[in-house]
């Protein structure tokens, strides 16, 4: 089978819708865009490229030796064999789930995933906020029993690539809502909007790639509401385009816990989820959506006392 990666071929319509956005937000949202933002998420692209093309061969001899203990043989015209294909498709969206939804629970793996929520812009520029570092994770292991079932590691590469391209086009707000059918089924961008949200009713929501029912069955569903505006990035901002900065910070701050914290809480800031500290002087994302839904309740109690800004303290948290 030919070499053939999608996502090369998509290239020039993510440029295209690029500038297309840009024209549209200097009329309807100049906000949606600042220069120096858009050129640090230009540079993640083109650095995660270069690291890919680096460190993908290592994923890629995993695949191949794996794939000679399949528990399933499609033949050796593989490719034709057309059924393949869309449940190859699924259940990668369904392995990309999950490995997305580790990236958010799992320190080890947020210090490389959290590049791509570092931006406070949301547009289609931040789509190209890749991790340089996502090899280091070993999230890849994820598509381990789409290999043993006997998808080809070619046939896993191809629809992994068509999912990314789907995914571009989620990262923007000048979309509102698509047809309700659509957003029953489908992410879009108003799902992903959530998912890129700090506001605490949002935190770890909505890990899906294409299809939103993988987080209604796991119970990771939300959805947007117009009670207040979307807050973008992270917990704690970066407040840097130093693209290096950018790149390591969530290693740099991890890596000074591990070394700070006593020998029995080592391994827990390199496996717990962000936020988690053995003496309790950060915020997870469940401690804040906890503490925010309990302002809320208190704040609907009549003659109660004034509840704790639900944004507060979000600083402290990983």
């Amino acid at each position: 089978m030919p070499d053939f990666s999608p996502t090369q071929y998509a290239v020039p319509l993510f440029v295209a819708a690029v500038l297309a956005e840009m024209v549209w937000a200097r009329f309807r949202r100049s906000e949606a865009y600042e220069p120096m933002d858009t050129l640090v998420s230009l540079a993640f692209g083109l650095g995660s490229t270069v690291a890919g093309a680096l460190f993908g061969g290592f994923a890629l001899y995993v695949f191949i030796a794996t794939y000679e203990y399949r528990l399933f043989d499609f033949g050796p015209e593989w490719w034709s064999v057309w059924w393949a294909w869309p449940v190859c498709f699924v259940l990668d969206d369904l392995k990309y789930y999950w490995v997305h939804r580790a990236g958010h629970r799992i320190r080890w793996m947020w210090a490389s995933h959290v590049n791509h929520h570092s931006s406070q812009h949301y547009n289609l520029s931040t789509a190209l906020r890749q991790s340089w570092t996502g090899a280091f994770t070993f999230g890849f292991l994820f598509a381990i029993p789409l290999v043993l079932l006997g998808f080809h590691p070619a046939m896993i590469a191809i629809c992994g690539g068509f999912n990314l391209i789907y995914q571009f086009w989620i990262h923007t707000e000048a979309i509102d809502r698509m047809p309700r059918w659509f957003e029953a089924v489908m992410n879009t961008p108003s799902h992903h909007r959530v998912h890129h949200a700090t506001n605490p009713r949002y935190l770890d929501r909505n890990y899906a790639g294409v299809f939103i029912v993988w987080d209604k069955m796991f119970g990771t569903f939300e959805p947007e509401t117009d009670e207040e505006r979307i807050r973008y990035g992270i917990v704690k901002q970066l407040g840097s385009f130093n693209l290096l900065w950018s790149v390591l910070h969530e290693w740099i701050g991890m890596l000074s816990d591990i070394w700070h914290s006593p020998w029995k809480h080592k391994l827990s800031y390199l496996l717990r989820e962000p936020g988690w500290t053995h003496d309790g002087s950060r915020e997870t994302s469940d401690m804040i959506r906890e503490r925010w839904r309990k302002s809320i309740g208190q704040s609907a109690k009549p003659n109660s006392v004034a509840p704790r800004n639900p944004i507060a303290g979000q600083g402290e948290a990983a």
